[in-house]
């Protein structure tokens, strides 16, 4: 073992023992397995594709025939690679996570008024359970959702609610923030949803757009400026953590702001309030 190794740098994946680099992967191929020559086809199919991927051996573990066309398999083998801990990249959250008291007095604070939140799934998503969850007073988690906490005013819209009609129905309510749950990813639908909705609050508000946050178990936090949103909320989301990064936003803390107005204050000789 390596000076690197023994010291906690790299690591190797844990199968029956510490570091035997044991691993088990899932996947499904475009191949029958009915009758025992197509099962043995198969298999062998799965064998040769894990071991290009660097299992060696590579052991087919479980074959199931997915319809009459497919076959989902798992294997089990051994992996040769590294983990190198000090190249790991991660997506560390810049805000701080506020109880409900805290962000309700953030927005009192800050805002004067509701903070007005509309939430949907878009196209053909029928999936309310992640939306449900962020928005729904029961909540997820433990955490109960938006629509308990008093200064939010919480518009949820449902499932498979058209883009335009989103457009629209958040111009209505002036909405501050637009959270959109997608759960259907075959083909990258839920990426293209994404798009579509930054392309048209773009179109019809400019500058002038509420916040947009998108989450669902399939999208990459790290995607928000390739997909034109504000925010991107992976699996594991909870209620709290969506409301922090609301505050933290949209409603910050006074003394940001006047920071921030300070910063942009124009610059000259002359002092506030005296005639240059």
């Amino acid at each position: 073992m390596s000076a690197a190794e023994q010291g906690g740098k790299v690591i190797r994946p844990y199968g029956d023992t510490t570091g035997d680099g044991r691993i088990q992967v899932s996947f499904t191929l475009p191949l029958p397995s009915g009758t025992e020559e197509e099962r043995v086809l198969a298999e062998g199919a799965a064998a040769q594709l894990a071991a290009k991927m660097g299992l060696q051996p590579a052991m087919v573990v479980h074959a199931k025939a997915m319809g009459p066309d497919f076959t989902f398999f798992i294997v089990y083998g051994t992996v040769g690679h590294l983990v190198d801990l000090a190249g790991v990249k991660v997506a560390r959250r810049e805000f701080p996570l506020l109880s409900a008291a805290e962000v309700n007095r953030r927005i009192r604070s800050a805002l004067g008024r509701e903070l007005v939140v509309v939430g949907a799934t878009v196209g053909v998503d029928a999936h309310t359970v992640g939306i449900d969850a962020i928005l729904n007073v029961k909540g997820h988690a433990g955490e109960k959702g938006l629509e308990s906490y008093a200064e939010i005013r919480v518009v949820n819209l449902g499932a498979q609610v058209a883009v335009a009609d989103l457009v629209g129905r958040a111009g209505a309510a002036h909405a501050d923030a637009v959270l959109v749950s997608q759960v259907v990813t075959q083909r990258d639908a839920h990426i293209k949803a994404a798009r579509e909705i930054s392309a048209a609050f773009t179109a019809a508000r400019g500058p002038a757009r509420p916040l947009l946050v998108v989450g669902g178990p399939r999208f990459d936090p790290a995607m928000a400026q390739e997909l034109g949103v504000d925010r991107v909320f992976g699996r594991g989301t909870t209620p709290r953590e969506v409301a922090s990064y609301l505050v933290h936003t949209l409603a910050p803390e006074p003394q940001r702001n006047a920071a921030r107005q300070r910063n942009a204050a124009p610059q000259g000789n002359a002092a506030p309030g005296n005639a240059a």
